[in-house]
């Protein structure tokens, strides 16, 4: 009989923790178009107690700094938990004529500027973020580009062969979290990269809200995408360096006062509004 009872006990079940992810991708860095955003992947979730998790965050496409034919911006990295669904890195911006159309990824990059037709923006990923931009068919000199797509709306076309597209703004529909764990910037996440313009003599797209990159005109170096949000770099010209994308991160939150947990990676852990946040910068783990 008490063989039995043992035996029942050690059958048990574990208990179960439930909790929700918040993961956004490394953003692409610029080329003639824009970057496009990290992708942005949220999910409730429950884990086994005592179960360890590998969280890897995905680091910024590398800005270009020769921007020849063919030559496209350089994708965001991954951001992966183990167990869920990966955020896709954001696609680089494209580059001129021979390399005009972005590159897909989680938002897709700013299609090139060109003086051969209609650059288009490249693919963002279903549920994680959105297209980019194009040239919008605009072929004249100073030849404009398009914005990187930003997980919150598509980036813009160029609207004229004097004005280049904005990258596409940036996510705040996890406000709450943002604000509680000083991410994003301005109350967004992940924004696309401005477009850039071949040469002098027209206006570059501003970068998209979230931390998205300003593109640069002719030789003027792009603006970098701000660290730890996922965002495009802007797209520059025919000689300045494109900006670089921004790094992922990675947001956990329990309900209630949660203690238990052990971490590596060095996250922050705040308390507010009854929830408690664990926010990555860098790769590490937790156990449960």
């Amino acid at each position: 009989m008490i063989g039995n009872i043992v035996a029942a006990i050690n059958s048990t079940p574990a208990a179960s923790i439930s909790c929700e992810v918040i993961l956004i991708a490394g953003g692409a860095s610029g080329g003639s178009g824009g970057g496009g955003a990290g992708g942005q992947f949220y999910t409730s979730s429950t884990f086994t107690a005592g179960s360890s998790k590998t969280i890897t965050i995905g680091g910024g496409g590398a800005s270009v700094s020769t921007l020849g034919a063919g030559v496209t911006g350089n994708n965001g990295s991954d951001t992966t938990f183990t167990g869920l669904t990966t955020a896709v890195g954001g696609g680089g911006g494209g580059g001129f004529t021979g390399a005009g159309t972005g590159v897909n990824g989680g938002s897709g990059g700013g299609g090139g500027s060109t003086d051969a037709g209609t650059s288009v923006g490249g693919t963002g990923t279903s549920s994680q973020g959105n297209n980019g931009g194009g040239n919008g068919g605009f072929t004249a000199p100073p030849y404009t580009a398009g914005g990187g797509g930003g997980a919150g709306a598509v980036g813009n076309n160029a609207s004229s062969n004097t004005v280049a597209g904005a990258g596409g703004a940036g996510s705040t529909t996890y406000s709450t979290w943002l604000s509680a764990t000083s991410s994003g910037s301005g109350g967004a996440i992940a924004g696309g990269g401005g477009g850039g313009v071949y040469t002098t003599g027209a206006t570059a797209g501003a970068g998209g809200s979230g931390g998205g990159g300003a593109g640069g005109v002719g030789t003027v170096t792009a603006t970098n995408a701000t660290a730890n949000t996922g965002s495009g770099g802007g797209g520059t010209g025919i000689s300045g360096n494109t900006g670089s994308g921004g790094s992922g991160l990675a947001l956990m939150r329990f309900l209630g006062s949660y203690t238990a947990a052990a971490t590596t990676g060095s996250p922050s852990r705040v308390e507010s509004g009854g929830y408690t946040y664990y926010k990555w910068t860098s790769s590490g783990s937790i156990t449960l």
